[in-house]
C-alpha cells in the first residue's frame, strides 16, 4: 500500500526527468530529480511503494529510458494511468516499472490516497475511500518480466534455466 501522487495529462519525459539532469545516468542521481519541474516536492517526499497516477498520455515526449528508471528508483511500485505513450509503456515495462492503464482508477484517486494494488489480478484498491477498479491483469509471462526488474534480467534468468 502506498500513498497516490496524482498528476495531469500529458506529462512527458521531460516533467518526469528534465533533460539537464541527464549528465549522470546512475538511477539514484535519476531519483533525486524525478518531477522536479512539476513543483509537487516529490522526489524529497516520496516514499519506496507510493504510487504514481496520471492522465493521458502519460510519458509522451523523447524515447529515453531515463524517464521510468527516475521513477523505478524513487520507489514508486506501480504507475497508473490513463493511457500511456506507446515508448514509455515498453521502457517502463523493460526496466521491469509496472504499469496500469485504468481511467476508472484515475478519475476516483486523489492525492494522498492510500492505494493497494494487486498487480496479478489487476485490482487497484483506494483504501481512502474503500473503492476497487479494476485494470487488465499481467499475463504471467509479463508478471516474471516485472519481478525479475526488467527484460534484461529476465531473459539472463531464463538462459541459465534453459
Amino acid at each position: 500500500m502506498g500513498k497516490a501522487w496524482k498528476f495531469g495529462h500529458d506529462i512527458d519525459t521531460d516533467v518526469i526527468l528534465p533533460a539537464r539532469y541527464l549528465n549522470k545516468s546512475t538511477p539514484e542521481h535519476l531519483a533525486a530529480h524525478c518531477m522536479e519541474d512539476a513543483g509537487t516536492g516529490f522526489a524529497q517526499e516520496v516514499q519506496v511503494g507510493d504510487i504514481m497516477v496520471g492522465g493521458k498520455n502519460f510519458g509522451c515526449g523523447s524515447s529515453r529510458e531515463h524517464a521510468p528508471i527516475a521513477i523505478k528508483a524513487c520507489g514508486i511500485k506501480v504507475v497508473i494511468a490513463e493511457s500511456f505513450a506507446r515508448i514509455f509503456y515498453r521502457n517502463a515495462l523493460n526496466i521491469g516499472l509496472p504499469i496500469m492503464e485504468c481511467p476508472e482508477a484515475v478519475a476516483g484517486i486523489s492525492i494522498g490516497d492510500e492505494i493497494e494494488v494487486d498487480l496479478a489480478m489487476g485490482i487497484i484498491e483506494n483504501r481512502t475511500t474503500s473503492k476497487q477498479f479494476q485494470a487488465r491483469s499481467f499475463p504471467p509471462f509479463m508478471q516474471d518480466l516485472i519481478e525479475a526488474g526488467g527484460l534484461i534480467p529476465y531473459v539472463k534468468g531464463r538462459s541459465k534455466n534453459a
